[in-house]
């Protein structure tokens, strides 16, 4: 006999004895039916549905899976996690992002709970001098010599997030917490929304969409983007031609979600499916892409103008140096993100298996820019999981000047790492679009908490650079930073990324011999 027919059976005769007594002694026993009957019902409607074999075989006791599934990852990260296993981020990390934003104690008792033994685990090499460093403001200047108003910017910011991936609170909340501790908003390429413009500092993304500059066709729209960049509020400008979450890949806005209000902010018709192509339209190859550069230069009235990638064909970016080197015309900035970057939502296989991670991208960014002569004209931003002092301090070891934080300003803002950025669901009301969701981001206790983050976390920056005696950021190299490769060995990052020559290639043509 199957499960089904037992149970559709015990189901059956269960009903038919509270049936029986109610006719023969007192029909209070039909209340009895009020479990039983529609049990029964939902085991006959699921003996003869075809979508859920499961629920066909188990028509009850199939429901349990289902159950137990939608809150598995619930349980997983609650009871059988331990501080070192989440992912993306484990719970350690997630800590001290919360204790910094709170302001509370961050110190750890016992001793390390990782293995230094295990493959992978990273340390850097601490000073018998250490020194003392009194500004804990640390910053970098973007703005070659084409540049007419270079920004200061903080060696740590927020990334780009875009409003309608991330809910109007959210995006207020973290551009009031830049404008208190006085650190740069990457917009996101959604554009600029009213909750961008809270008082903080701003870098301008512009995507393949063009959003906020483009015209009634997609196309590239000269007159808006002049307009949108002399506001006093945009330091920056930020051309993105790829991210590391989902490199190549475009996107779609539904129209569901075009409302009057993102239309506006987008420049698009409401109510209608928006395509953000995966190339840009303006230009289609690197002699283009710099010429274009050098126009978004000329509308911005030379304010600092980049572009961010994630490195996939090296060759790619190679011919972008060369483009720079036959132009003459150096972007101020690139942003290099890996391909541990988040999103709200893509594919799996672009997640999980295109990009190039970051460390390896911006160790062949940094070679590559010096073996061609440009380092000097262009600074360098990384984003992907950096959200400690120690994370700033390795990707400034490979070449960075400065760095992103997304997920760490959310986890800031209150983010419990639910993994439902694309579902609209989000429990903090961070990553959502429903009103009785992110109405329970109180914006005024938020904001301290994202200034206060970046303020510890530079703190904690600042400590670790005096342990090892670095005296300024120019100080802090790749030697000084380790990494266990195997079961016996542990290399710097310098003979890791760099070679053992001890010195970076001085010469394009040998680096392209070397790379190749």
């Amino acid at each position: 006999m199957t499960v089904r027919k037992l149970i559709l059976g015990t189901m059956t005769v269960i009903n038919l004895i509270i049936i029986s007594f109610g006719l023969i002694f007192t029909p209070q026993w039909f209340w009895l039916l009020v479990i039983p009957m529609p049990l029964l019902f939902v085991a006959i409607y699921h003996s003869f549905q075809h979508k859920h074999a499961i629920l066909r075989n188990y028509p009850l006791v199939g429901y349990f899976r289902y159950f137990f599934e939608s809150i598995r990852p619930e349980l997983r990260q609650y009871f059988w996690e331990s501080d070192t296993d989440g992912r993306p981020f484990n719970r350690r990390q997630r800590s001290i992002v919360y204790q910094r934003a709170k302001n509370q104690r961050e110190t750890v008792a016992f001793g390390m709970q990782t293995d230094p033994q295990t493959v992978g685990n990273e340390w850097a090499a601490h000073s018998v001098f250490p020194c003392h460093i009194d500004n804990h403001d640390l910053r970098t200047i973007v703005g070659n010599a084409a540049c007419k108003h270079p920004y200061s910017l903080s060696v740590f910011n927020i990334s780009a997030m875009s409003y309608g991936a991330l809910s109007k609170t959210a995006i207020t909340a973290l551009n009031k917490g830049a404008q208190l501790q006085n650190f740069a908003h990457n917009t996101g390429e959604g554009g600029i929304s009213d909750y961008h413009n809270s008082g903080g500092d701003l870098i301008w993304q512009v995507g393949t969409g063009y959003f906020g500059c483009r015209t009634h066709d997609g196309k590239f729209d000269g007159e808006l983007f002049r307009e949108k960049t002399s506001r006093p509020n945009i330091k920056m400008i930020e051309l993105k031609i790829s991210q590391g979450a989902k490199p190549g890949h475009g996107g779609i806005l539904p129209a569901a979600k075009n409302t009057p209000e993102v239309a506006a902010i987008r420049h698009v018709i409401p109510g209608t499916d928006v395509m953000s192509p995966p190339a840009h339209s303006a230009f289609s190859n690197p002699i283009e892409m710099m010429e274009f550069i050098h126009r978004l230069k000329e509308l911005s009235d030379f304010k600092p103008v980049g572009f961010k990638m994630c490195i996939g064909d090296k060759q790619e970016f190679i011919e972008i140096c060369r483009a720079m080197q036959t132009t003459q015309i150096f972007p101020d900035f690139i942003a290099i993100d890996g391909s541990e970057g988040g999103t709200g939502a893509a594919p799996l296989e672009f997640t999980d298996n295109l990009g190039m991670p970051l460390y390896d991208a911006l160790a062949f960014v940094t070679k590559t820019l010096i073996a061609f002569g440009l380092k000097r004209h262009i600074k360098l931003l990384v984003s992907s999981r950096i959200v400690t002092g120690f994370d700033l301090l390795k990707v400034i070891a490979l070449g960075a000047d400065a760095c992103y934080s997304a997920r760490g300003m959310m986890f800031a803002l209150g983010c419990i790492q639910a993994l439902k950025c694309n579902e609209d669901t989000c429990p903090v009301g961070v990553a959502t679009q429903q009103p009785h969701l992110y109405k329970g981001l109180d914006v005024n206790d938020k904001y301290v908490r994202v200034a206060q983050f970046h303020r510890n976390t530079l703190r904690a920056t600042v400590e670790i650079m005096e342990a090892c005696g670095f005296k300024t950021l120019s100080d802090v190299s790749a030697d000084k930073f380790f990494r266990k490769v195997d079961a016996v060995n542990t290399l710097s990052f310098q003979d890791i990324y760099f070679g053992r020559e001890g010195r970076l290639i001085e010469s394009h043509t040998d680096f392209e011999a070397k790379i190749f």
